[in-house]
């Protein structure tokens, strides 16, 4: 793992550590809860009490990265090891997501501020709570990774939300509203045409 004061770049990519919650599906479509303890573009180490067979391949997925096709590499005591099965492009959205990841944990920072903000066109947007209720907020600050809205209602911290067609979670209370960290991240573009 390459880290320093300035964060982690995605070209010097080794596995480095993460806390990920996920799942993992087998051939035979049984799925199993699992924890990704540490992950390059290329491969991932994965803590569950159902380990698969080496060799087996199988479909992971994990909170914020997705979804990963790859086959089981080495069993271990706890876990197991896979190579994961992608494109040149989707490596290297994966590694910009590991790099979100490393640096927003390295500078323990809830969202990403190093991604340009943006502004949307029109700042007023539906936010709609896991239990269907729908609100509607004011778009105070928004980047790739993330969103603080003006609001009536204080979603509890960790509630899944969706704001317009971006689903995320709220990860502080502000004092007129809240923040909250999209479950992807999203291309400039994308971000663009989702929000102007």
């Amino acid at each position: 793992m390459m880290q320093g004061q300035e964060g982690v770049e995605a070209s010097e990519f080794n596995a480095v550590p993460v806390d990920l919650l996920g799942r993992f599906m087998r051939p035979d479509h049984t799925e199993f809860p699992c924890r990704i303890d540490s992950m390059s573009p290329a491969e991932a180490s994965i803590l569950t009490t159902s380990p698969p067979a080496v060799e087996e391949r199988i479909i992971v997925y994990a909170d914020h990265v997705g979804r990963l096709e790859g086959v089981v590499t080495e069993l271990f005591t706890g876990g197991f090891s896979m190579s994961t099965a992608a494109t040149e492009r989707k490596r290297e959205r994966l590694a910009a997501k590991l790099t979100w990841l490393c640096n927003r944990d390295l500078l323990n920072l809830p969202e990403d501020r190093r991604h340009e903000r943006l502004q949307p066109e029109n700042p007023f947007r539906d936010i709609i709570l896991a239990d269907g209720r729908r609100y509607k907020v004011k778009i105070i600050d928004l980047s790739l990774s993330g969103a603080a809205v003006q609001c009536s209602v204080r979603p509890a911290l960790g509630s899944q939300i969706t704001l317009g067609a971006m689903p995320g979670r709220v990860v502080r209370n502000l004092e007129d509203g809240f923040a909250l960290e999209f479950s992807n991240i999203l291309a400039e573009d994308s971000m663009r045409r989702l929000f102007r």
